[in-house]
């Protein structure tokens, strides 16, 4: 079984299991207790263990814990059938921008002490900041999508655009 559906089935049981008549585009946030909250993620660790439900890589106890959790969060914020059938927006759009690159995590780590240290400088902490800058529009750039335009494709007026 695939994780969406997992999730899905895990949490339309529980529901139910407590009295609860679920229908697909409820908004279940305030429904989802500590203690059902608890009750799915119990339900999908199992699944996971007993290989039921798909999962690419292997976890360790706690953090297949900590995945769980984080995994019946997602679905319940983007699911549709869960959230009052409102397409999801993230709070926070780009905050993880650079996260797999060391350089970078480890300078804005850096920053964060420079920061909170009373002993460093001013030029420091700008020359940090400065290379985050730097680092993250090299990021960007190298992952700037070409974008190909069939002219052939778009009204004469518009074909003037095509780079000869």
């Amino acid at each position: 079984m695939n994780q969406k559906t997992a999730v899905y089935t895990a949490i339309t049981d529980v529901l139910a299991d407590h009295g609860i008549d679920f229908t697909d585009g409820m908004n279940i946030k305030d429904l989802m207790t500590k203690e059902r909250r608890a009750i799915v993620n119990a339900v999908l660790i199992k699944g996971f263990t007993d290989g039921t439900i798909e999962l690419d890589r292997e976890y360790s106890d706690s953090e297949l814990k900590t995945y769980v959790s984080g995994l019946q969060s997602n679905w319940i914020k983007k699911d549709k059938r869960f959230n009052g059938g409102v397409k999801h927006v993230a709070a926070n759009p780009g905050s993880r921008a650079g996260a797999s690159d060391q350089s970078l995590v480890n300078a804005k780590r850096l920053l964060a002490e420079l920061q909170n240290d009373p002993k460093s400088s001013a030029d420091d902490v700008s020359m940090v900041e400065e290379f985050i800058a730097e680092r993250t529009a090299a990021i960007a750039a190298e992952k700037a999508k070409t974008v190909s335009v069939d002219f052939s494709k778009l009204p004469e007026a518009l074909r003037k655009f095509a780079k000869a």
